[in-house]
């Protein structure tokens, strides 16, 4: 095997972010549980748990349902929530952002 030389224990955690877990099932579970305690996005897991928004949404949508069902529907509810305020969340940073700049210009005038 090409990386017979590299060995690691499933459940130990490597930083980059704050945790990569090399796992899938063990991954799925701790980012739900990451999710729902923290009512966070994916995004923001993503950035945690050192993955892509693609891997994220792929572990909870998808696997979670087959290792942790009451864990997999109550992260839905909340990925649906998510999905739904998505564009308030939008419009305030674009609000905020136009905010900064003109306050920025009239500190520069």
């Amino acid at each position: 095997m090409f990386f017979s030389h590299i060995s690691f224990n499933k459940s130990e955690i490597f930083k980059k972010g704050e945790n990569v877990i090399y796992d899938t099932d063990e991954r799925a579970v701790r980012i739900a549980e990451y999710l729902t305690e923290h009512n966070s996005t994916v995004r923001k897991a993503a950035l945690v748990f050192g993955v892509s928004k693609s891997t994220v949404h792929k572990d909870v949508t998808t696997r979670l349902k087959y290792i942790n069902r009451p864990l997999y529907e109550r992260t839905a509810r909340l990925m649906e929530t998510n999905k739904n305020e998505r564009h308030l969340r939008g419009g305030m940073a674009t609000k905020l952002k136009y905010l900064a700049l003109k306050e920025n210009a009239e500190n520069n005038s």
